[in-house]
């Protein structure tokens, strides 16, 4: 309920087909799922002139799925910054209608998304949905240290260490959720954590 208020949350969708021929995906571990699904409502050859840049995660699931789409190139990253090099290269030889489709975690999306918008990609040209850990990507407001995969409330800043309150306002340009010491006023009081991002 309190996500609806805050207006900085972003809001993803569900990916569908979109005309044209020079389609890119990107997406992470459960994401891979949204590209099958929406491979279920693409037209014969949707896939012809498509890329997916997918980060399977340790299970290596859905690479052998993704493969079967026959995408005209599959290309399996370990992380995220493993292949923004690549991504910006792509991004910045694209193609005019150029059609993006975001897929996974929010801190794949967010990333992946600011890449494409510093490539001087337009955002009605891309799509987002969100699948699998609700895990944030966390800016400690002190140190600007970024904390990736927080599952936990309150959350330890993995650069200062500081107890962290995770809260529910998103930076768009740094694709990441904004952390506030909880207990600047004592430090020795400590809140137990608990698992609010699963």
């Amino acid at each position: 309920m309190a996500a609806k208020t805050i207006i900085s949350r972003p809001i993803y969708g569900t990916l569908s087909p979109q005309p044209g021929k020079h389609h890119l995906f990107i997406a992470d571990a459960e994401g891979a799922l949204a590209i099958i699904d929406l491979a279920g409502k693409a037209p014969s050859g949707f896939f012809d002139g498509a890329e997916i840049v997918f980060i399977p995660g340790p299970e290596g699931k859905h690479i052998a799925a993704l493969e079967a789409l026959k995408p005209m190139q599959l290309h399996v990253a370990p992380s995220f910054a493993s292949l923004l090099p690549r991504l910006k290269q792509t991004l910045a030889n694209a193609h005019m209608g150029l059609r993006v489709y975001l897929a996974g975690t929010e801190g794949l999306i967010g990333q992946a998304m600011q890449a494409a918008l510093e490539a001087g990609i337009d955002h009605t040209s891309m799509q987002t949905e969100h699948r699998g850990s609700l895990a944030r990507r966390m800016q400690c407001v002190h140190c600007k240290g970024i904390t990736e995969n927080v599952t936990t409330q309150p959350a330890t800043c993995s650069h200062c260490g500081l107890l962290l309150l995770v809260r529910d306002h998103y930076s768009r340009r740094l694709a990441a959720f904004q952390g506030v010491c909880i207990n600047a006023e004592d430090r020795s009081e400590i809140p137990p954590m608990e698992e609010a991002f699963p």
